[in-house]
């Protein structure tokens, strides 16, 4: 990627709702607590995240990349929730980890999360919205599309689904709108019948705060598994960084922040310990490296990269328990009463990209005083596990495994 900034990642997520068969009502109330964090929703997003993990890997063949938003996967199923009732409502809940928040205090929780994020700072953009796709001549209620803009700042429009061609390019357009045009194509085919798309959409671009200099960037190998070997243009910067070494866990941590409240966590298993470092990972463990970092000094050599990965979620969310949403039994009777609706697809694609510093920068020069003691060399020429995170909301933005560097 060429450009004033050194990383980009973004997500999409698209959610189908369909017509259904039968319909049922079930009434539910949730009461109504005004002092909220966006932080209480840190832990039940976090043990998402490495749940949804754990499936995807078991979904990915080995060689192959995972990358992907768990705040925006977490972002759409609440929203989704928001026209739920009953079972479905429940069992989407209870995968998010939610059983014991009402929804009030969810619906606040993500208010107060758009705001905070949603604060521009100079060195860095982070997009983190919603839209919901109409179809022509269908009315959502109107509490639906309210909660939707107010808690999810989400927008609204239409389109023609019976001129499934044109619904696509319509709803790809808003995507690439709101991703920079980064994500394309991502809706190709659509039902006729269809009722409803709601977009979830995660977009970062971040300045290193200690860029890395290009006229280090060399070739080199990387060992993809132990047949594989491919190419990459691997940089290398020496500097000082939060830095620590698990040999009980088999891992070397290291945190390389951005100019903002945004860092890049990367963990590397020692080699031939990824299974067994991907069988025990969890939030703990990365609140432990958290609170053990400290700082050292260290040559770091890192691949540059661009990324992509896509997913159908439905598989998974089964897994998870939410089963009512995609059958005919789905009550999403608080989006339409008229009508009953279900849950047709889920789909997701994540984009990353990582380089030097950007031309702007370059000109930049950072120095740093070393200790005379040799420093600590930490060479990803190896699958690592990737963790993007922001530390104002204390939210895992993105997170996955580059095991190819060259793959897109």
């Amino acid at each position: 990627m060429r450009g004033i900034f050194a990383s980009c990642a973004l997500a999409a997520l698209l959610l189908a709702v369909t017509w259904a068969h039968h319909h049922h009502h079930e009434h539910s109330d949730h009461g109504h607590d005004s002092e909220l964090s966006c932080h209480k929703l840190s832990s039940p997003n976090a043990d998402f995240s490495f749940a949804l993990y754990k499936s995807l890997n078991a979904k990915t063949a080995a060689g192959k990349n995972i990358f992907y938003s768990p705040l925006g996967i977490s972002t759409a199923l609440s929203m989704l929730s928001t026209g739920a009732r009953g079972e479905t409502h429940r069992q989407l809940f209870s995968s998010l980890g939610y059983s014991a928040l009402d929804e009030a205090k969810v619906n606040e929780a993500y208010e107060h999360l758009f705001q905070m994020l949603g604060h521009s700072q100079a060195n860095q953009r982070l997009d983190v919205g919603s839209a919901v796709a109409v179809r022509s001549g269908f009315s959502p209620l109107e509490t639906f599309l309210k909660n939707v803009k107010r808690f999810y700042s989400g927008e609204i429009f239409n389109v023609d689904f019976t001129k499934p061609q044109e619904a696509a390019a319509e709803i790809n357009r808003v995507i690439a709108s709101k991703t920079n045009d980064k994500i394309k194509d991502m809706v190709k085919d659509l039902d006729p019948e269809m009722a409803m798309v709601l977009i979830n959409y995660v977009y970062f671009r971040g300045q290193w705060e200690k860029p890395f200099n290009a006229n280090l960037t060399h070739k080199a190998d990387f060992h993809v598994d132990e047949k594989t070997n491919v190419r990459v243009d691997m940089m290398k910067r020496m500097g000082r960084y939060d830095f620590y070494q698990d040999s009980d866990n088999h891992t070397t941590v290291i945190m390389l922040p951005y100019k903002s409240n945004t860092s890049m966590m990367i963990v590397l298993p020692d080699e031939g310990k990824m299974k067994e470092v991907e069988a025990y990972i969890n939030k703990e463990y990365i609140r432990h490296w958290h609170d053990q970092l400290y700082r050292n000094s260290v040559t770091l050599y890192m691949p540059k990269f661009s990324i992509s990965a896509d997913a159908s979620l439905v598989d998974t969310l089964k897994e998870f328990g939410v089963t009512d949403a995609f059958s005919d039994n789905a009550d999403l009777s608080r989006m339409s009463a008229e009508v009953q609706l279900k849950v047709s697809k889920v789909s997701h694609q994540a984009v990353l990209s990582v380089d030097e510093t950007g031309t702007e920068a370059a000109a930049a020069t950072t120095l740093e005083i070393m200790p005379m003691s040799l420093p600590e060399v930490m060479t990803l020429d190896r699958p690592f596990l990737v963790f993007i995170l922001e530390h104002s909301t204390r939210s895992i933005l993105f997170m996955g495994k580059i095991s190819d560097p060259t793959a897109m």
